[in-house]
């Protein structure tokens, strides 16, 4: 999974990239201190994962990461080249998901590009540059497709329709997301390569003594479709500096339940209807890895390696905590908590699946 973090020059976003994946990138309380996007893996902590490597004496955990892009700050005019807008947009192409970060603290030692801290016009900035190069590439895809639409294509038909109820909606101000794709036009979402239609996760950059998402951008990210938490970036970049324990004191102290990280790996996977499961055997490796939810056993074992989705015969398929408390796999088979399940079998989070070829 890619995520780009973006938002307008100065929002935090280095400094939330840095907290989250400890990558070093360079941060600056100046516009455009990111050029080329930062990226960095972050590996996804599950303490699921953890317990069944420990019981199982599992030889290595290996976790789920997730790729973080640190995009450019992002100004008006971005859509038509201001700034630098054109290696912006091209970015966000490139990513699964969007990391929205929108400053909400009133600290006075970082300056704000328009002279004042206003939340909602700043997300509605981005928005609106996301919005306007959607509208133009939709534009241009629609005159080509309505050119083979004439020939009497059906699927060329049914894009040129999908095409203009998308352009009808970004032209109101509503994202590419907004509007259904029908069945015959499966391959337009694809080709049209929108911006508005990733999933957004705005991330409110607040102050310290407040972590909490502020009312109305809640309200707006509601109202869009869209997931909002609250961090502090600076926060989160000190905590990382310290030792676990001390960090983890000190979060319970300010009231904060998990890390920035912890914070944004839950929403993005809700965002993404994403669930995990597990490989785990003695003297092997311990695996976690994301799946979307409603997804098949044969599309979990698709996941693990490429030839058990085409050799799929079976999958054994236990809960992580039944195995835990059972003590293995031997006395969960004898207890009957090991299943077997076909290939249509549709996989719950925190399952272990063991498949069989």
């Amino acid at each position: 999974m890619k995520v780009g973090i973006v938002g307008l020059p100065n929002a935090g976003k280095s400094t939330l990239f840095n907290a989250l994946t400890r990558a070093g990138a360079q941060t600056g309380e100046y516009p455009f201190t990111t050029v080329e996007p930062n990226i960095a893996l972050a590996s996804v902590p599950d303490e699921r994962l953890d317990r069944l490597a420990e019981m199982l004496g599992s030889s290595e955990t290996i976790r789920e990461s997730i790729e973080f892009d640190d995009i450019a700050g992002l100004v008006r005019g971005a859509s038509e080249g201001e700034g630098l807008g054109n290696q912006f947009l091209a970015a966000i192409r490139e990513t699964d998901a969007i990391c929205h970060v929108v400053r909400c603290h009133e600290d006075t030692r970082v300056p704000h590009p328009d002279g004042q801290v206003d939340p909602i016009a700043d997300a509605e900035t981005v928005e609106t540059e996301l919005l306007l190069a959607d509208l133009e590439q939709a534009e241009r895809r629609l005159g080509r497709v309505t050119k083979q639409a004439r020939s009497g294509d059906k699927e060329a038909i049914a894009e040129r329709d999908w095409l203009s109820a998308v352009r009808d909606a970004l032209a109101a101000g509503r994202p590419a997301r907004s509007v259904t794709v029908p069945d015959a036009a499966a391959e337009g979402p694809r080709k049209l390569a929108a911006l508005t239609s990733k999933p957004v996760l705005y991330v409110a950059n607040v102050g310290e003594e407040k972590l909490a998402v502020p009312e109305q951008l809640a309200a707006h990210a509601a109202e869009l479709g869209a997931s909002a938490v609250a961090i502090s970036a600076r926060l989160e970049g000190e905590l990382t500096e310290l030792d676990p324990s001390d960090a983890e004191e000190m979060r319970a102290q300010l009231g904060s339940q998990e890390s920035g990280l912890d914070a944004i790996v839950r929403a993005a996977y809700e965002l993404l209807e994403l669930i995990t499961f597990f490989t785990a055997d003695r003297a092997k490796e311990a695996t976690a890895r994301s799946l979307r939810r409603g997804s098949t056993a044969v599309q979990a074992a698709g996941k693990v390696h490429t030839d058990f989705e085409r050799d799929f015969i079976k999958a054994e398929v236990i809960a992580w905590d039944r195995l835990i408390e059972a003590g293995g796999y031997v006395e969960a088979q004898a207890r009957g908590l090991l299943r077997v399940e076909g290939r249509d079998y549709v996989i719950l989070d925190g399952e272990v699946v063991n498949i069989k070829t």
